[in-house]
């Protein structure tokens, strides 16, 4: 019977490094195409998109000022008065009748007020039928 390798017989080892040679000959190869290659490209022309000119600000804008307590203010020009949230809507929808088509109100707040006291107010001037609504914040100082 024949015996297994014997104790002082060589023994096979394992190779723990990676053979480099066929990775360097992909490598040549693909660097080759390129070379070959890159002169058939033609440069491309990249179209960007231009800016138009935006429409022009407003001349005049309602403000309505939203305070810290949620009491309301409606500034019309040099007129500011204190409104409560159900006079909102008819009193910016009057104003903004005796404007000119498209005269926007803005919605101004403090960043500490309420987020539910700014919806409320925009809420109100939309069910009265006011067209344009903004909104703007002023930092709190």
């Amino acid at each position: 019977m024949p015996t297994m390798a014997s104790r002082g017989g060589s023994r096979r080892r394992s190779m723990n490094e990676i053979n480099m040679v066929p990775f360097i000959d992909v490598m040549l190869v693909l660097l080759i195409i390129f070379m070959v290659t890159a002169p058939m490209l033609t440069p491309s022309r990249i179209d960007v998109p231009s800016v138009g000119k935006g429409a022009k600000p407003p001349k005049s804008f309602g403000q309505v000022i939203v305070q810290k307590d949620g009491s309301l203010q409606l500034k019309t020009g040099d007129l500011e008065r204190p409104v409560t949230l159900k006079e909102l809507g008819a009193a910016a929808k009057t104003w903004q009748a005796t404007q000119e088509e498209g005269t926007p109100v803005l919605i101004t707040a403090d960043k500490g007020v309420t987020y539910e006291s700014v919806v409320k107010a925009m809420d109100a001037l939309q069910r009265a039928g006011v067209q344009r609504v903004g909104l703007t914040v002023k930092s709190g100082g």
